[in-house]
């Protein structure tokens, strides 16, 4: 499977690069573009600091530049709370797209989208400040409407990045269930 992995707001940090480590050593091919230029952050809040400096379009369009040489192929969209969000959007404007992997975050989703049987799977925290579960309901049926096939997984007492092991968030054992049940979501694309 080719995967366009994305990263979160913190920049492209250690936790990403191993994450695509795992998924090759899965068989995959993994894209990890680098959105921020070189930048990481120590914060949320200095990368989306960052994140609005740059601009919601700018980060829109290197995110697709950086997956255009692949979509060919039929990418799975993957990534980390923003970089979630970021593959969302471009997951559902690929016709080609095989999948969608979100940790951490999900968007808004447009009212024309549409997409046909798109397999998703959400991994998140309960409760997660950033994705609120009154917005995960309606995200969920939005999706449903879209014409996804979607999976939620919650993992409860969980900070919201807490796959990434070099952050205060992390937890072990859910970011260990979450990369279980994530790779076998991929060997069924």
């Amino acid at each position: 499977m080719d995967i366009v992995l994305f990263h979160s707001t913190y920049g492209l940090r250690p936790a990403v690069r191993d994450a695509a480590d795992r998924l090759r050593a899965a068989g995959h091919e993994v894209w990890t573009p680098d959105l921020f230029e070189g930048r990481t952050f120590e914060t949320v809040e200095e990368g989306m600091a960052f994140k609005d400096e740059i601009g919601k379009d700018e980060l829109l369009k290197r995110a697709i530049l950086a997956a255009a040489p692949y979509s060919e192929r039929g990418l799975v969209y993957a990534g980390f709370s923003l970089g979630a969000a970021t593959a969302q959007t471009l997951a559902l404007g690929d016709e080609k797209a095989r999948g969608l992997l979100l940790l951490h975050g999900t968007s808004d989703i447009a009212e024309n989208a549409s997409v046909d049987e798109l397999p998703v799977q959400l991994h998140v925290a309960e409760p997660d400040a950033f994705e609120p579960d009154d917005w995960l309901n309606a995200w969920y049926l939005r999706m449903g409407r879209a014409g996804a096939d979607v999976e939620v997984h919650r993992y409860a007492g969980a900070g919201h990045l807490y796959t990434d092991p070099g952050l205060p968030d992390y937890d072990k054992e859910a970011a260990e269930a979450t990369w279980r049940v994530a790779l076998g979501f991929l060997e069924s694309l």
